[in-house]
């Protein structure tokens, strides 16, 4: 796959695992946003916070040791800390669908959910809340998702690293691998302190640009030979994401699913899991293929979908220019067809 927006459309999808269903909620006024991932029949779950700054809910019940097995959504959302309340919405409506854990008197749904700092493009007022995670869910379909500056993505920028003033506009992507019958899917929103490469050729394909704004710098690069970065408040970036798959998996198979995840991360961006970034992967396994392919295969489609999909967050990205407000500075952000 070369890094021309010509070869997006080639990249598949999470919605093609069986069971996944995907919708966004999208607040233009900022902007904001937050995507609801959904298995309403229930999925094995799990999850690894790689970031040193990360904003989580419900990831402990998600490890191997805990007892409950199944979860029936995930949440992304921009908004940092408060961007958690989306969360809530989803639990309204999938509540209202009669979908959660049974506990005789009523149903629990279980959403964990992972946040992304967005707050400083445009005016930091305004973040998903319960509302907005409801109406996020009510978009899901099994449909190909929106990309780029749309749901968590929507506020996200990348190349932070010497300064917001420098960055490009980030986004959420999708991919998917299938092999043998038996899909693995991601969905990534990418708010990367660092630069984001094509996983295949290390190229970078977005990130921290020149000081004439007009060129890429090469983050790790720039950094080796002594450039200084920007002094950097902690958990003000961050990449999150989910992956699914439709292969039977166990709890403690999901989650070193997510894990391996990280590998794909590690691909797409540079530098990653830094002090600065709350990296979180959740994985979701349906079962409804009914088998699996085994750990070694399973976590090489996980790593390659991880990547595309982050790769694919960029490559979707539209420019946005932002105009000084009483709550905020004006901000450009070029996107990565705008220094091919």
């Amino acid at each position: 796959m070369s890094s021309s927006p010509l070869s997006i459309a080639s990249a598949g999808s999470i919605t093609m695992v069986q069971g996944i269903e995907v919708g966004h909620f999208t607040d233009t006024r900022r902007p904001t946003g937050c995507t609801a991932i959904l298995a309403k029949a229930g999925a094995v779950g799990g999850v690894d916070v790689r970031g040193a700054a990360p904003g989580t809910r419900e990831t402990d019940l998600l490890h191997p040791t805990n007892l409950v097995e199944r979860v029936h959504a995930i949440m992304l959302a921009g908004g940092s800390a408060w961007g958690l309340d989306a969360a809530s919405g989803a639990m309204r409506w999938l509540e209202e669908q009669g979908v959660g854990l049974d506990i005789s008197v009523g149903r629990i749904p279980l959403v964990p959910a992972a946040v992304l700092f967005d707050v400083l493009v445009g005016d930091m007022r305004i973040r998903p809340d319960a509302q907005a995670g409801y109406a996020a869910c009510q978009a899901a379909s099994s449909a190909m998702p929106a990309q780029g500056n749309v749901g968590a993505g929507a506020g996200a920028a990348v190349g932070k690293i010497f300064g917001i003033q420098r960055a490009m506009k980030g986004g959420i992507g999708t991919a998917s691998v299938t092999v043998d019958g038996v899909t693995v899917g991601a969905i990534i929103a990418c708010n990367a302190l660092g630069d984001v490469l094509h996983p295949d050729t290390a190229q970078v394909v977005a990130g921290a640009r020149t000081r004439d704004g007009l060129g890429l710098i090469d983050t790790r690069r720039a950094l080796l030979r002594g450039e200084p970065p920007q002094p950097l408040l902690a958990g003000t970036n961050t990449t999150i994401g989910v992956i699914a798959t439709d292969a039977a998996i166990t709890k403690a198979q999901a989650s070193r699913l997510a894990t391996v995840g990280h590998d794909g991360l590690a691909r797409a961006i540079n530098p990653v899991h830094t002090m600065s970034d709350g990296d979180t992967l959740f994985c979701l396994g349906t079962g409804a293929a009914g088998r699996s392919l085994g750990m070694m295969v399973l976590a090489t489609m996980a790593a390659e979908a991880v990547a595309q999909a982050t790769l694919q967050a960029v490559l979707h990205a539209n420019r946005l220019q932002i105009d000084a407000g009483e709550n905020h500075k004006a901000l450009h952000l070029p996107c990565a067809a705008d220094l091919q």
